[in-house]
């Protein structure tokens, strides 16, 4: 099919597009989208417009209904479109100026990449404009797209969902977690790079959802994956390099707790007012009629201000709102034809936040513990972390480290670096980067995690790794908590002659320390581990050797008191008779990889148990549970000649209802197999299911 467009004429403006008439013949054609059987779009166009448009067009067909609602939530409008549920989003995009900065943001882009922003959301529109039966009715209203969408969205993912989460400054939680490798030449077998990408996010549709991509165009070839609605890709490879993120933490903002004084707040004993405007939203009502809202937004010398629920009054500061290439950086990365330019591309700093790994053919590898931080005169990660004195100018940052300063790891004696999420001080071993070399704010010392450690030996150990080693080894399920405790529980429990101890640990004894499907016994461990390691499974209190920074890929092991631990296991065991009606359930009868109408045996486990092909289970429901988080995207590459790539798509690469690419990968997870990933126009055509011109 031919889709009139106009972007390239008219900047890309939606409201611009017109449809070909019967009558007219079709414009040039400026590019293609052949979507495979799995529902990946490979877009081929003649220019770099023609490249984002098609992946506009391409968001719009796989995630049209999660990524509009994203937007219009971007603009601070979602209660006007969808009601009160959406009333404090918009407040806190409001509050935040996301979306008149996001317009600042757009004007301030070259000519040229606003065009690409132009070019996406064109794309986006003109899917609607061919198929609005295609997407919900309650998202229609939305339309048309902009570039400036795009852009808002981007940086409210980026600034206020990583960097700034709403739940952190109103007194909640927000995490994430990633794993990533890349191993130089002289540790690969074939002598060749190695590269894995292999976030873990929330299952659920959401703006954290990924999306997997092939774009090609003159100077261009990236595949890879990205968060739904951005318009550049964060995980990428071509024939030469890629790179990888893994979410890192950085302090990036700073909630301050302001003391309240005189209508004001104290500031360096002077009681200050706040600065104040009155702005307003719409909220849509249940007979569809809109009722408007009006708000009183203050803000302090830190940044705007908020009330939370536990009364405290919180300033939010957020660096980096002054570095709007955020997105074109991400961009310029996947086109660097050398190591240098990426690094130089690297030094703008414009992502605000992230881990990011890179490799390439030349055998270069990099990790950097990226991110816009601030400076400070002293405190550690706990102080900066959680609310700080707002009452004081001494704490009011005003800086923040350049490139330069970053932790980071290059072509280090190892041959390889790897994160999964831990602090940066292992991100290689031997360790050739430390904590005490850099501030205290800038990353915990430690503890590293169980993942981090699994994730270190997997790298460390084998002195070469072939690429079919890599991806077996990107599977591994084998829990590294058992090396550290099972031999000293099974050997207490062996003193015990309670039935039930007895019983439950010959389970463990014949259990095979994995969490694949079949394994028996890994769910009676799990719910040792909870009550051993707590519920999160991260105190190393109950070890007998707590984690040690100079063994930081060897500890925490062993049994502080042995008979706890055996009285943990009995009631670890009624607790499972409970819940799976056998001490030796298999792990997939509980644990299932459910879509839809598929429903199929799970694997994979609590990364804080030292596994390294992860999965976060839901709590039990009718003696099942569901995954609510972990393996999403997975490509491992290596760059040979040609490349090899294999790679999984957890859950599929579309969120749209009725679409056959929702949950067409599970079986393939299941059975803890991969694709291989098509990277050429030759292969590509072997397994077309649909074309779009344009």
């Amino acid at each position: 099919m031919y889709l009139a467009r106009n972007f390239w004429i008219a900047a890309g403006l939606a409201a611009g597009l017109l449809a070909s008439s019967a009558q007219a013949a079709p414009p040039p054609v400026k590019g293609e989208i052949l979507y495979d059987s799995y529902g990946v779009p490979h877009i081929y166009g003649k220019d770099e417009p023609s490249v984002f448009y098609g992946f506009g067009y391409a968001t719009a067909s796989n995630h049209g209904d999660v990524v509009v609602k994203l937007y219009g939530q971007a603009r601070g409008r979602a209660a006007e479109y969808w009601g009160p549920a959406e009333i404090e989003s918009d407040k806190w995009v409001i509050a935040n100026d996301i979306y008149e900065r996001a317009k600042a943001w757009y004007a301030q882009e070259p000519a040229s990449f606003r065009a690409n922003l132009d070019a996406f959301a064109a794309g986006m529109n003109a899917y609607f404009k061919a198929h609005p039966d295609k997407l919900d009715p309650s998202v229609r209203q939305v339309f048309p797209i902009s570039g400036v969408d795009v852009m808002a969205h981007a940086h409210r993912l980026m600034n206020y969902v990583y960097v700034a989460p709403q739940a952190r400054t109103m007194g909640g939680n927000a995490d994430a977690g990633s794993n990533a490798w890349a191993v130089m030449p002289k540790k690969s077998a074939s002598g060749n790079t190695l590269l894995l990408a292999n976030p873990h996010l929330p299952w659920a549709p959401s703006q954290l959802t990924y999306f997997e991509a092939d774009l090609n165009g003159p100077g261009i070839k990236m595949y890879g994956a990205t968060q739904v609605g951005l318009p550049v890709l964060r995980f990428m490879f071509n024939d030469r390099m890629g790179f990888t993120n893994t979410v890192n933490g950085i302090l990036g903002a700073t909630n301050y707790e302001l003391k309240l004084a005189d209508g004001g707040y104290v500031y360096d004993g002077k009681v200050l007012p706040f600065t104040t405007r009155t702005t307003s939203l719409k909220v849509r009502q249940p007979d569809g009629s809109l009722k408007t809202e009006t708000l009183e937004l203050r803000s302090s010398v830190h940044g705007p201000v908020f009330t939370r629920a536990d009364g405290k009054t919180v300033a939010l500061r957020v660096a980096g709102l002054d570095r709007p290439g955020g997105v074109r950086q991400y961009w310029d990365m996947g086109k660097a034809k050398s190591f240098a330019e990426y690094q130089t591309i690297m030094k703008r700093l414009q992502v605000p936040s992230f881990n990011i790994v890179y490799g390439d053919k030349e055998g270069h590898v990099q990790y950097l513990h990226n991110g816009i931080l601030p400076k400070h005169a002293d405190g550690n990660v706990a102080k900066w972390g959680g609310l700080v004195a707002g009452d004081t100018s001494s704490t009011l940052w005003t800086e923040v480290h350049p490139y330069e300063d970053l932790p980071k790891v290059i072509d280090p004696p190892s041959g390889y670096v790897q994160n999964t999420n831990d602090p940066p001080w292992v991100a290689t071993y031997p360790q050739v980067i430390h904590a005490k070399d850099y501030p205290a704010y800038v990353a915990n010392p430690g503890p590293l995690s169980l993942r981090a450690q699994q994730s270190s030996h997997l790298m460390a150990d084998p002195p070469k790794i072939t690429f079919d080693d890599f991806v077996a080894r990107k599977l591994t399920s084998h829990v590294l908590m058992t090396d550290r405790v099972l031999d000293e529980l099974l050997a207490a429990a062996a003193q015990s002659t309670d039935p039930e101890v007895t019983e439950a640990a010959a389970v463990l004894k014949a259990w095979d320390r994995t969490v694949n499907a079949d394994a028996k016994g890994a769910l009676l461990f799990e719910a040792w581990a909870r009550k051993f390691a707590g519920p999160n499974y991260i105190s190393d209190a109950n070890y007998r050797v707590r984690w040690d920074p100079e063994k930081p890929i060897d500890t925490p092991t062993g049994l502080k008191d042995p008979a706890a631990s055996v009285a943990m296991l009995k009631a670890a065991a009624g607790e499972a008779i409970a819940s799976y009606g056998a001490l030796d359930r298999p792990f997939g009868d509980v644990s299932r990889f459910a879509l839809g109408k598929v429903d199929l045996p799970g694997n994979g486990g609590f990364g804080n148990l030292g596994v390294f092909h992860v999965m976060t289970w839901s709590p039990l429901k009718d003696g099942k549970r569901t995954p609510v988080h972990g393996e999403t995207w997975m490509s491992m590459v290596e760059f040979s000649t040609p490349i090899k790539a294999q790679g999984l798509m957890s859950y599929g690469n579309s969120t749209q209802p009725g679409s056959p690419h929702r949950s067409d990968q599970l079986e393939q997870l299941s059975k803890e197999t991969f694709r291989t990933l098509w990277t050429t126009r030759a292969e590509v055509e072997k397994h077309v299911e649909s074309r779009v011109a344009y």
